[in-house]
Parts: C-alpha cells; sequence; structure tokens
C-alpha cells in the first residue's frame, strides 16, 4: 500500500511539472563576446539541478575519500579488537579448564589488543604461576604496574600469588600498598588475614577475624580455629613474664576469655608461670558458662598447698561439679588427685578407683595408676604401691 501511494504521489509530481512547462515561454540568455547562447527557462532549470546533483556527488566522492584512511584504521581496529576478545575468551576457558600453557598463550595473543593488554596479563601471570614460572608471573605482573585503572585488580593478584608461594612477608609488603589505596573490602581482607596467618602475626590476625566476623564473612568453625591458635601463641610466648603475660589475657575480649578453647592455653600459661591462682579462677569462670571436661586437667596442675583454704575449695568445688557429671573420669581424677594433696585417703582411693574404671586413654591409666601408687605407698601399701607403678609403666609403653 505504501509503494502504491509513493507511486501515485511520483506520477502527480511529474505531470505537474509537465504542466507547467509546457506553459512556461520563459529564457535564459548568456552573453560572452562574441558568443551568445539561448536557453529555455525549463531547460536552464533541468541543466542547474542536475550540475547540483553533479557537484553533490564529486564533493561526496572527495569527503568519502578523505575518510577512507580512518575507515580503514577503525577497520583494522575493530579486527584487531575482535581477535583479543577472541583470544580472551579463549585464555579464560583454558584457565578454568586447567589447561594453564594454553591458557598463557591465549594471553600472549589477547594482550595485543590495547583495551585487553591489562587483564590478559594478569590472566597469564595467574597461569604462569600454576607452572611455577614464578619470572614469567613477574613479568607480566609488571606489565600491569603503569595501569592505574587495573591497580587493585594487580595487587589482589600479587597477594594471592604469593600466599600461594608461601611468601607471606612479601605478601603482607603488597597488603600496605593496598591498604595505602583505602581498599578494604572482603576478599583482600582474607587474602590479608591469610598472609598474616603465613607470617605468625597472630595480633593482626585477631584484628582481621574480628573484622570478617562482623561481616559474616568467616565460617564460625574457621573463626573459632583462627583465634584459638592465635590466642595459644600470645599466650605461650616464653618471653612472659607474670605481668606481661596478665597483660595479655585482659586485653582479650571478655567473650573470648570465658571460652573453653581460650582458657585452657591460659590456665596453661598461668600454671607454667607458678601462677596457679589466676589459672584456678580462669578454668572456674569458664566452667561456670560451659562444661568442658579438657580445662580438669589444667585445673589438677593448678591444685592450691596441702592445707590451705584454696584447695578445700577446689575439692568443695570439684564435688558440686560431680552432682551433674557423676560418670566423668577426668573429673574423677581430678577429685582424686585433689584428695590425695589433703591427705584425705579414703576419698581419693574412691575417686581414684572410679577414674580406672572409666579410664579412655592410655594418658589417664597412666596418671590414674600414678596417683594410686603414690595413693598406697602414702599408706605403707607396698606392694599395692609397686603394682601400680608396674602398669603405669605399662600405660607409659602403650
Amino acid at each position: 500500500m505504501r509503494i502504491f501511494l509513493w507511486l501515485l504521489v511520483l506520477f502527480a509530481t511529474a505531470i505537474g511539472l509537465a504542466v507547467v512547462a509546457r506553459f512556461n515561454a520563459g529564457n535564459v540568455v548568456f552573453f560572452y563576446p562574441p558568443y551568445r547562447v539561448d536557453l529555455s527557462l525549463n531547460f536552464f532549470i533541468l541543466l542547474s539541478v542536475l550540475l547540483f546533483f553533479l557537484i553533490y556527488a564529486v564533493l561526496k566522492t572527495v569527503r568519502v575519500a578523505q575518510k577512507m584512511p580512518g575507515k580503514v584504521a577503525a577497520y583494522r581496529r575493530d579486527k584487531q579488537e575482535r581477535k583479543g576478545n577472541l583470544a580472551l575468551r579463549e585464555s579464560l576457558k583454558a584457565y578454568f579448564e586447567g589447561r594453564f600453557g594454553h591458557a598463557e598463550k591465549a594471553a600472549m595473543r589477547a594482550s595485543d589488543s590495547p583495551d585487553n593488554s591489562g587483564l590478559a596479563a594478569l590472566i597469564a601471570a595467574r597461569a604462569a604461576h600454576r607452572m611455577q614460572q614464578t619470572e614469567r608471573r613477574d613479568t607480566w605482573l609488571a606489565t600491569v604496574e603503569e595501569d592505574q585503572s587495573l591497580k587493585t585488580a594487580r595487587l589482589m593478584t600479587a597477594i594471592e600469588l604469593l600466599v600461594d608461594e608461601r611468601q607471606p612477608e612479601l605478601a603482607l609488603d603488597v597488603v600496605k600498598e593496598l591498604n595505602a589505596n583505602g581498599t578494604r573490602h572482603i576478599h583482600a581482607l582474607r587474602m590479608a588475614l591469610k598472609a598474616n596467618q603465613r607470617a605468625n602475626n597472630w595480633p593482626e590476625v585477631l584484628r582481621l577475624v574480628r573484622t570478617l566476623d562482623k561481616n559474616n564473612a568467616l565460617h564460625p568453625a574457621l573463626s573459632s580455629r583462627l583465634r584459638e591458635l592465635a590466642y595459644q601463641d600470645l599466650l605461650k610466648n616464653p618471653s612472659n613474664d607474670a605481668e606481661s603475660l596478665r597483660n595479655i589475657w585482659w586485653a582479650i575480649p571478655a567473650e573470648d576469655r570465658v571460652k573453653a578453647y581460650v582458657a585452657i592455653h591460659g590456665a596453661n600459661a598461668f600454671n607454667q608461670r607458678g601462677l596457679h591462682d589466676d589459672a584456678r579462677a580462669i578454668i572456674e569462670k569458664s566452667m561456670a558458662v560451659e562444661w568442658d571436661e579438657r580445662l580438669l586437667r589444667p585445673y589438677r596442675a593448678s591444685a592450691a598447698g596441702e592445707g590451705s583454704p584454696a584447695l578445700l575449695a577446689q575439692i568443695e568445688r570439684c564435688e558440686e561439679w560431680s552432682k551433674t557429671h557423676p560418670t566423668d573420669p577426668e573429673l574423677a581424677l581430678t577429685l582424686g588427685t585433689l584428695c590425695l594433696r589433703q591427705n584425705l585417703w579414703g576419698k581419693a582411693q574412691r575417686h581414684l578407683e572410679q577414674a580406672l574404671s572409666d579410664a579412655n586413654g592410655a594418658r589417664m591409666l597412666q596418671e590414674v595408676h600414678l596417683k594410686l601408687a603414690q595413693l598406697h605407698e602414702a599408706l605403707g601399701h607396698e606392694q599395692e604401691a609397686a603394682s601400680h607403678y608396674r602398669q603405669c609403666a605399662v600405660a607409659t609403653i602403650l
């Protein structure tokens, strides 16, 4: 329908022009002595229109010819970009497939495209690292140093690869450079955490764990394990004297001090320095929050002196615990040990024999037999004492 309307308009216009030209009697005369040219007005108009279109065609041709070099260059750029994008996709595909040699070669082709050169270099660096080609990896990373738009990507890649290569000191240097840029995203914090963990920089590990926990970026089990390792390293440092140990302990958040894994390391550290009162207080506070039989061993080691009110208080507290945990062999061993220290022979023998019947490991058997041997030796039962000493030696071998 549209074509029909256009044809109708075209024919109507042609008819109108023919009618107008028929009744147009005008002339156009050109004088150039000694020449004279006479033209009808209709023919002059036709020549003018044709001349206009001729000039337009010439100018258009000149303009297209002038733009031709730019179009050729743009075509070549587009072709190079298409080839670079294809090579970049091939590089990523080969990298994720584990074909790192192919990935690096494809990334090398992709780097010919200026727009893809930075990303291609990062992919090639990762591929070279996977092939343990550290020199090529560093060369690829160096090619991206001038590209400020990829600075964060380059630093994150360098941190990850250095941590994987177990060079935490170099990784921490890169972390400092990254922090100087104000970058604090989650993956950067995770990489910094891993680098500080490898470098045994436990105070910084604790700070990063707390930061990541606030963002729910760490699994609770991993968070607890990292905290335990950090607290263990800080508390077991042999250079800590009594005052510095107390300062470290009170610097730990209150909610962490009552957790069993922290209380165990804290009590052991205080016991090693003879600060048994502090060790007992740590364990009792932790036990008041949650029962954990692992705390009973350092609790035995923190026993007060014979006849002291503190020792009697320990025995009373263990008897209270035994009401809710009557079959716990560690608790029976602890109560028997404390009663033995207080010379409560009957109670000590009863609890130690209960621990012997419920013992669940060679270490516990060894300790129970040793305590029973000491008990019988104090009572003058030489045969029983010798028997338990022998069984203690057998348990040691096991």
